[in-house]
């Protein structure tokens, strides 16, 4: 296989990426490297298989407590020993009988976590407090949590030798953040030299702390970001490029369920940050229904434009004797499915409430994702969850013997859903993948060419799908295209002769598992294969094909390529042996 490599004029085998390129391993002059715009956040799979986000830290000047952030009868010393083994730490330091505490104005609301390390040093508290009224005291003496107020979720973690990171989960609109040193729990006075060390402040969005990020005078950003092309994990070790058309997720609290966006019908029990999520951290909600008389679910009511809709959600595995049966609700006519929470079947509404399409994806281990899509006319609709019902739907079975734990709401207009969006009190898009060289020296080749398109399992169901493309153009204008076109197969346009001349190939196999596809065409020939086999649709032009350098690559006419991962792109500057085709695209 190396010396098919060696011949390869073009090899993109996405593994290095920054933001706003692509590169390619050949050729080597870096003229094959593809740009890359997405203009906003986004999520992929990591190598750990866990849904990455994007992460922040909106505090200014995080562990230089000495600029941006407004001293109250306070002293501060910096240098002092931290909590990762540095001298980065600071002590603060009463110089008042009164209320002494650290400052920062900013604006932030949703859902947020404020998080600090902290070490007791002759105080034993200290307080958070923002402008909205959230506070919560931390125990520095024996790691407990004291009082709290107005908040979602307090964490205190111990990190060694006496240090511990402090977080305070709230939703609130705020215009500042304080840092109080305290003698006792619920108070935010201080005795003169009360004091306690602190280092690497954060405020973020989410229901938890997260990694922490160093800032100066502007807020950062990491992990997924604008412009930055996702290596998606999903479905193997190796990374494939995840290009995905524009998307909005519709709902506006996608994750913390027991905000009153969500509706809740009768006294439902929910437990936010109650486990582990597809993140990966401790942000999943336990949903509960004990009342065996009554229906129990959490529901929004969103008023939409005629069109087609998908709703998904992700719910956790369950095994054995704690199988569930929750419900999926989609719309003002209750389309539904009922999910068997261990084997991930399903039974949905029979007659003219059938969904247009369900798909029960088996997301890792221990995750489902349940997604409904449906066309829906123009008025308020429905999106509900329901945590305990019957086999079949008829009844109620209370969650006695385990709970249902879900997570990451999302509605989208569209076919099918696409990767996660998270949003946490206002909806978010997540602006389409655009990948695209002009290559400054055109590839030359000796008139025929082949071409290697190596793609992933795509994650949607065999009914719904997108028209969009890939495509090498040629200095003349003739063209090779991936061309998905609204279909659910994988499919090749080859565009000769200024366009006079068009061959399709639909292949028969669907994008729904991984393929790998190579066209050989020459100036009167053309033949695909693919996993391995010669397609019999091999042939001739009825014109004269010149493929004598290719100059550009677009990943786009319509929209991207869906949500079909690329693992590679090969371009060959003469056209493959039948043997050497085979070989490549066996998988």
């Amino acid at each position: 296989m190396s010396d098919l490599y060696n011949k390869a004029s073009l090899v993109m085998t996405p593994q290095l990426v920054d933001t706003g390129k692509v590169y390619s391993i050949k050729p080597e002059d870096r003229k094959g490297d593809f740009t890359f715009t997405r203009s906003s956040a986004a999520t992929r799979v990591n190598a750990d298989g866990n849904i990455e986000k994007e992460t922040q830290n909106l505090f200014l000047q995080s562990n230089s407590f000495d600029t941006t952030w407004a001293q109250t009868r306070i002293d501060l010393t910096s240098g002092q020993s931290g909590y990762d083994g540095s001298s980065d730490a600071w002590k603060l330091e009463s110089n008042d009988a009164s209320t002494t505490y650290l400052n920062q104005n900013i604006s932030a609301s949703g859902v947020q976590t404020t998080s600090l390390y902290a070490k007791a040093g002759t105080a034993d508290y200290f307080a958070y407090y923002t402008s909205s009224g959230v506070s919560a005291w931390f125990n520095l003496s024996n790691g407990s949590i004291g009082n709290t107020g107005s908040n979602i979720d307090t964490q205190i973690e111990d990190v060694g030798n006496g240090w511990y990171r402090c977080s305070m989960s709230y939703n609130a609109s705020i215009s500042y953040v304080r840092i109080y040193v305290t003698d006792v729990n619920g108070n935010f006075t201080s005795a003169v030299g009360a004091n306690i060390y602190i280092q690497d402040a954060q405020l973020e969005q989410g229901l938890v702390a997260r990694d922490y990020i160093e800032t100066t005078t502007t807020a950062v950003e990491g992990g997924i970001t604008d412009n930055v092309p996702r290596l998606d994990y999903t479905d193997s070790s190796c990374p494939a490029l995840l290009l995905e058309p524009q998307r909005t997720n519709i709902v506006t609290q996608s994750e913390y369920f027991e905000d009153g966006y969500w509706n809740k019908q009768n006294a439902i029990a929910i437990n936010t940050n109650s486990d582990l999520s597809p993140e990966g951290i401790q942000n999943a909600t336990e949903l509960d229904g004990f009342d065996a008389s009554n229906f129990q679910s959490v529901a929004q009511y969103i008023t939409l434009s005629a069109g087609t809709y998908t709703f998904s959600v992700f719910l956790k595995k369950t095994t054995g004797a704690l199988t569930h049966y929750p419900a999926v609700v989609m719309g003002s006519v209750y389309k539904y499915v009922i999910v068997n929470s261990t084997t991930g079947t399903y039974v949905e509404a029979t007659g003219t409430n059938n969904n247009d399409s369900v798909i029960i994806e088996s997301w890792d281990a221990d995750w489902w994702r349940v997604s409904l899509t449906n066309t829906l006319s123009a008025g308020a609709q429905r999106f509900a969850i329901y945590p305990a019902l019957s086999a079949n739907g008829t009844g109620i079975t209370t969650n006695a013997s385990g709970t249902n734990v879900f997570w990451g709401a999302q509605v989208e207009e569209g076919s099918y859903a696409t990767s996660y969006i998270p949003t946490y009190g206002s909806s978010v898009t997540r602006n389409r993948d655009n990948m695209d060289t002009t290559f400054s020296s055109p590839l030359a080749t000796n008139g025929n060419v082949s071409v290697l398109f190596d793609f992933g399992a795509a994650s949607i169901s065999d009914a719904n799908s997108t028209a969009n493309n890939l495509e090498f153009v040629f200095d003349n204008g003739d063209k090779i295209i991936y061309n998905q076109n609204a279909v659910s197969q994988h499919r090749i346009e080859l565009n000769v002769n200024g366009g006079t001349e068009f061959i399709y190939k639909t292949f028969g196999i669907l994008r729904s598992i991984p393929s790998k596809i190579c066209v050989v065409v020459t100036n009167k020939t053309y033949r695909f294969f693919v996993n391995g086999e010669l397609i019999s649709s091999a042939g001739s032009f009825t014109g004269t094909a010149d493929w004598t350098a290719a100059e550009r690559f677009a990943s786009d006419i319509n929209e991207p390529i869906g949500v079909t991962p690329i693992k590679q792109l090969l371009l060959f500057p003469t056209a493959l042996t039948d043997d050497e085709c085979i070989a490549l695209t066996t998988l």
